[in-house]
C-alpha cells in the first residue's frame, strides 16, 4: 500500500518545480540576450557576464562647469532589426538603456535615465559609436509631466575608457536651474563609491 504524503511533502515538491522552473526560465532568457546582443559580455574590453558596464567621470559643460557622473548601461529590449539610422556612417545595431547619478553641487545627487544608441559593431562594441541621453528622472504615471532637464553625449571607446568627446551635443534646462549644453566626458570602469567619494569632496567647479 503506497505511503500518502503529508502536507509539508506536496509543498516541498511544488516549491521545487517552481524554482526549477524560474531558474530555466532567466536562464533561457540570459541566453536570448547573449545571442541578441554578444558585445555585451564584454563591455568596453572588460569582462561583463551580467550584461552591463559601469563607470565614472567627470562632465564638462560648454559653460567650464563640471560635474562629477556615475552611470550603469545595458543594452535595451530587443525592438526588431529594421535599422535605425547611421551616424557618422556606422549603422544601427542596438539601444541601450541605463541609469545615472549626477553630482549637482557638493554632497547632492541627481538620480537620471539612459536611453541611447549604439552605431557599428554586433560581436564586440570596440570601434562602435555611442550616444545617451540623460534624463531628469520624474515620478511614474505622471498625466502632465513637465519638460524634463537632459543632457547629451557620444563617443567612443579608447583604451577601455569611453571618451565622449563628440561637439554640439544639447541639452535642456533641469528643474534646479542648471544648464548642461556641449558636454563632454570621459567614463572610466568604476564603483559608485569613487562617484559617491568625488561628490562629496566637491571635485568640481
Amino acid at each position: 500500500m503506497p505511503q500518502r504524503r503529508g502536507c509539508l511533502g506536496c509543498f516541498g515538491g511544488c516549491l521545487t518545480k517552481l524554482i526549477v522552473l524560474v531558474v530555466g526560465v532567466a536562464a533561457g532568457w540570459y541566453v536570448l540576450w547573449v545571442v541578441l546582443f554578444p558585445w555585451a559580455r564584454h563591455i568596453g574590453g572588460h569582462s561583463t557576464p551580467l550584461l552591463n558596464w559601469h563607470g565614472a567621470g567627470t562632465v564638462l559643460s560648454k559653460d567650464g562647469k563640471t560635474y562629477p557622473l556615475y552611470v550603469t548601461f545595458w543594452p535595451g529590449k530587443p525592438s526588431g532589426f529594421s535599422g535605425g539610422g547611421s551616424r557618422e556612417g556606422k549603422k544601427w545595431s542596438a539601444d541601450i538603456a541605463g541609469t545615472g547619478w549626477l553630482c549637482t553641487a557638493p554632497g547632492t545627487e541627481e538620480y537620471m535615465t539612459i536611453s541611447g544608441t549604439m552605431y557599428g559593431g554586433y560581436t564586440s562594441d570596440a570601434d562602435s559609436l555611442l550616444e545617451f541621453r540623460l534624463l531628469e528622472w520624474r515620478k511614474p504615471f505622471t498625466l502632465a509631466p513637465p519638460s524634463r532637464g537632459y543632457f547629451d553625449l557620444a563617443g567612443m571607446w579608447h583604451d577601455g575608457q569611453l571618451v565622449m568627446d563628440r561637439p554640439g551635443e544639447q541639452g535642456n534646462q533641469f528643474k534646479s536651474g542648471i544648464f548642461i549644453d556641449h558636454a563632454t566626458v570621459t567614463l572610466h570602469w568604476a564603483d559608485r563609491a569613487d562617484f559617491d567619494a568625488a561628490c562629496k569632496s566637491g571635485n568640481q567647479k
